[in-house]
């Protein structure tokens, strides 16, 4: 019972470290919600290093996400008649916006990827950055999905190598 009890404490801080870093990469992208990208993001910040393992396993570098996520943003531009490289001149020179203050709130994908996050945690395991690429890449339509199709990542091969990814190291922390 104790276990437990310490598993859900340690959990409660893996998500408030993960919803902050989530915030910040919002925050730096113009946004004032995060979506499933910046959780994406937040994952491979998380100290337990199995979300950047599971982009290895698959032959992805991990630090060419955020460059993916920019590019989606600007192709976002095309369809309204926007050169792309408007987004970058934009982007040039700006603050990231300031912290929300009051309730936390995520934007509908990064919502959507706490909620299956929450729904996870019955299995009383802990939660790793690898169990956030798992959930991110059930999400097939978006700026995460989009991004890790231009740097030419299968989503089902990243979701199975994430399960491998914690699945391992949960082995490895049981020893």
């Amino acid at each position: 019972m104790f276990s437990r009890i310490k598993q859900r404490f340690n959990d409660m801080g893996t998500i408030k470290a993960l919803c902050e870093r989530a915030e910040y990469h919002a925050l730096q992208d113009q946004q004032s919600e995060p979506g499933a990208e910046h959780f994406l993001l937040a994952a491979l910040d998380l100290p337990d290093g199995t979300a950047r393992r599971a982009f290895a396993r698959v032959g992805a570098d991990a630090s060419d996400l955020p460059q993916a996520i920019a590019r989606q943003y600007a192709e976002a531009l095309r369809p309204l008649g926007l050169d792309p490289r408007l987004s970058e001149q934009l982007a040039q020179g700006q603050e990231p916006l300031p912290r929300n203050g009051g309730t936390y709130a995520a934007a509908p994908s990064g919502d959507h990827v706490m909620q299956a996050l929450a729904a996870d945690r019955a299995s009383h395991r802990p939660l790793l950055g690898a169990d956030v690429v798992a959930r991110v890449v059930d999400l097939r339509e978006g700026v995460a999905a989009r991004a890790l199709r231009m740097m030419g990542v299968d989503p089902d091969a990243l979701k199975a190598a994430a399960e491998a990814e914690g699945d391992a190291f949960r082995q490895a922390s049981k020893h």
